[in-house]
C-alpha cells in the first residue's frame, strides 16, 4: 500500500548520491544543518562556503535546481518574518535604500533567512535523492525509536490519501457555489480543516483497532520476520 506514497519529493536519477546508504545521508543533514545553524550571522565567508558546498552536492546529485526551489515554497513563512523583523525589531536605526531599519533587526533577518535557505535546500536534497522507504531504514539503522519511525511510516503512507480527501472537498464546495475570496468565508475554510482533522483522527483509531486485532504488539513485522514464518506454515501445511 505504500510503496508509491510519498515519492513526490523524490528526484529519480542515477548519481552518487542517490545510491549512498540512507543512515549515512541522514547524519551528513544532520551534521550541515548544525554546522550552519551554529555559523555566526556576520560571517558572510562562511555562508559563502556552505552554499558552495551545498551547489556541489546538487550537481552530484544531478537533481535540477529548479526542481528544488520549486518545492522550497514551503520556506515562505520565513521569509515573510525575515523581512519585517528589520522593522520591528529594535536596536540601531540605520538607512537602507532611504528607509531607517534596525541594524540588530537586519542582520538577524539575514542569519534567518541565510540559514533557513541552506537548511531547506539540503532537507529537499536529501528527500529527492533517497526513497522514503530507505529514509526509513536509515532511520532503524541509526536507532531511532521504532515508535517515531513507525509514525513516520504511517504518515508517509496515509499523506496522499488525506491530501486527495481535502481535494475532495474543495470540489464539494466549488461544486455548491463557494469561494474563498475575502476573510469573511475563512470560517468555512476553518470549519473543513477540522472535519479534516477528525476524519484523519477517526481513520487512524479505525487503523489501530485493525492492527490490534491483527496481533500488533508494538512492531511491524518486515519481510525478513514473516518469510520464516510462512515457509513454516507452507512446510507444515504440507505435511497435512
Amino acid at each position: 500500500m505504500g510503496a508509491d506514497h510519498g515519492h513526490r519529493l523524490h528526484f529519480h536519477a542515477h548519481s552518487p548520491l542517490h545510491s549512498a546508504p540512507s543512515h549515512a545521508k541522514i547524519l551528513a543533514l544532520v551534521a550541515w544543518v548544525l554546522l550552519v545553524v551554529a555559523t555566526p550571522a556576520h560571517w558572510f565567508w562562511a555562508f559563502g562556503v556552505h552554499a558552495v558546498v551545498l551547489a556541489l552536492a546538487i550537481g552530484v546529485s544531478r537533481v535540477p535546481v529548479t526542481y528544488l526551489l520549486k518545492r522550497a515554497v514551503v520556506e515562505t513563512p520565513f521569509v515573510v518574518f525575515a523581512v519585517l523583523l528589520p522593522f520591528i525589531a529594535t536596536g540601531e536605526r540605520i538607512d537602507v535604500l532611504g528607509v531607517a531599519v534596525s541594524g540588530p533587526g537586519l542582520l538577524a533577518a539575514w542569519g534567518l533567512l541565510v540559514k533557513g535557505t541552506l537548511g531547506v535546500l539540503a532537507s529537499l536534497l536529501l528527500a529527492a535523492t533517497t526513497e522514503p522507504q530507505d529514509l526509513l531504514l536509515g532511520l532503524q539503522r541509526l536507532r531511532v525509536p521504532q515508535q517515531l519511525v513507525q509514525i513516520m511510516a504511517f504518515m508517509i503512507r496515509y499523506l496522499d490519501v488525506v491530501t486527495d480527501e481535502l481535494q475532495r472537498m474543495r470540489v464539494a464546495r466549488e461544486s455548491r457555489g463557494f469561494t474563498a475570496r475575502d476573510p469573511r468565508q475563512w470560517p468555512v475554510l476553518a470549519r473543513t480543516f477540522g472535519a479534516l482533522f477528525i476524519r484523519s483522527y477517526e481513520r487512524g483509531e479505525r487503523v489501530h483497532l485493525a492492527m490490534l486485532a491483527r496481533g500488533y504488539t508494538g512492531s511491524i513485522p518486515t519481510e525478513a520476520t514473516r518469510r520464516p514464518v510462512t515457509a513454516h506454515a507452507h512446510i507444515h501445511g504440507s505435511r497435512r
